[in-house]
């Protein structure tokens, strides 16, 4: 263990670049929620990778984008907050999108920090056009001189490795900040809630996602079932009535899913026991947001 390295390392993008699902993959379990849609993730979350060489604490952060609440700039400032305090950065973008406004508006904070950066193209196996994956790299470092390219399949785990290779050059001789076996340090209640708020997003698509938050209440175990109760806030009426569904089919789905996977994830029997609740605006009440678990200080 003499030579063995650690150090952090920054997974940052623009939304629905694929960042939860490459973190996903390295884990090889369910750490931080993925959706079709945008905008999923909202809290700084850390996987960890380990093997005999090196553990790789991983911070997977909100998508950049131009805020319209309290909540967006929360995300924002949470993002650009961690390029100082990593040792690596990785900006992962779809390969299949060409270099934009939005990339341009990213990249420019990488101007400001001296952390080494990877330019990580996710989505290969999905090109088809060979030239224009070529005039977008040659576009990506026209705007930056990153220290090196990768191109990878997050969904099929392509060159995955070779991109884990690649950060353990950048690692230096240090400690295993974590036991061997911890994939996350995120608490189970905090993973409970993604899932169950993944579970909403992926059932219900007529609103957007900042508009679910969910909280667990409660966790108590009798005898050899583990009862959680679980509130699901959303800023609309018509909201919750599509999150019920007619008879309450919808929430039945929902509860039948997460709990299906949170017995999976505990090991154990649960009840989950789901309630929706409406906050007007929760989006841009500090209190509220506390409330649902984003830490807003010293953001």
């Amino acid at each position: 263990m003499a030579d063995f390295k650690s150090g952090f390392v920054a997974i940052i993008g623009r939304p629905n670049v694929g960042k939860s699902t490459l973190l996903n993959n390295v884990l090889g379990e369910k750490i931080s929620i993925i959706s079709s849609k945008p905008q999923t993730t909202r809290n700084q979350i850390r996987g960890i990778f380990t093997n005999d060489e090196m553990q790789i604490i991983f911070i997977d952060t909100p998508g950049v984008h131009k805020p319209k609440h309290e909540l967006g700039n929360f995300m924002n400032k949470q993002a650009l907050n961690t390029l100082k305090e990593v040792d690596l950065v990785l900006l992962i973008v779809d390969a299949t999108q060409p270099f934009g406004a939005g990339d341009a508006f990213l990249i420019n904070y990488f101007k400001e920090i001296k952390t080494p950066s990877f330019l990580v193209f996710n989505k290969i196996d999905l090109i088809k056009n060979n030239e224009d994956l070529i005039k977008n790299v040659k576009a990506f470092n026209n705007e930056f001189k990153f220290n090196e390219t990768y191109y990878i399949s997050a969904t099929k785990g392509e060159n995955v490795g070779k991109l884990l290779e690649g950060i353990s050059k950048y690692l230096e001789t240090g400690p295993m900040y974590y036991p061997i076996d911890q994939k996350s340090d995120q608490p189970e209640t905090f993973i409970m809630a993604e899932i169950i708020r993944e579970k909403v997003l992926h059932l219900t698509h007529q609103e957007i996602p900042h508009s679910v938050s969910v909280v667990i209440e409660r966790m108590v175990r009798e005898k050899e079932l583990l009862h959680i109760d679980a509130t699901i806030y959303i800023e609309r009426t018509s909201q919750k009535k599509i999150i019920i569904g007619k008879g309450g089919q919808m929430m039945k789905k929902i509860g039948t899913l997460a709990r299906k996977e949170i017995a999976m994830l505990l090991g154990e029997k649960i009840y989950l026991e789901l309630w929706v609740k409406v906050e007007p605006d929760w989006r841009n009440k500090k209190f509220h947001l506390q409330k649902m678990g984003y830490n807003l200080e010293n953001k």
